[in-house]
């Protein structure tokens, strides 16, 4: 069975759909998705359709950590041209608040 590599273009193509899909993923405690919180570090997708999220927590010991995961692995498999998702935690850069996009600095009241 030959199945066919990804381009670039549309590896590209599916890194902003891929984004775009965690964007509905709601941190549930603070009410903003997980994109805008700076929590997705790094979106990466190989050619053969395996996709790699590193993201972080707001904190360590975090009691949503498996389920923000299971949230992105749902929204993520329903893009046809991924085959394999896996979501590494990362601790490093550690988490602030700079990482907030502007949005979710208003929604949340931080200056």
């Amino acid at each position: 069975m030959n199945e066919e590599k990804l381009t670039a273009a549309e590896i590209d193509s599916l890194k902003e759909a891929a984004l775009a899909s965690l964007e509905t993923v709601i941190d549930p405690e603070l009410g903003i998705d997980i994109v805008n919180l700076g929590l997705i570090y790094d979106v990466d997708i190989t050619e053969d359709g395996y996709c790699e999220i590193k993201m972080t927590l707001t904190t360590m010991g975090c009691p949503l950590a498996d389920v923000l995961t299971e949230q992105i692995h749902t929204v993520i498999r329903e893009l046809p041209e991924i085959k394999e998702v896996e979501v590494k935690l990362v601790w490093y850069p550690a988490w602030t608040t700079d990482r907030m996009s502007r949005y979710a600095r208003i929604a949340l009241g931080i200056k």
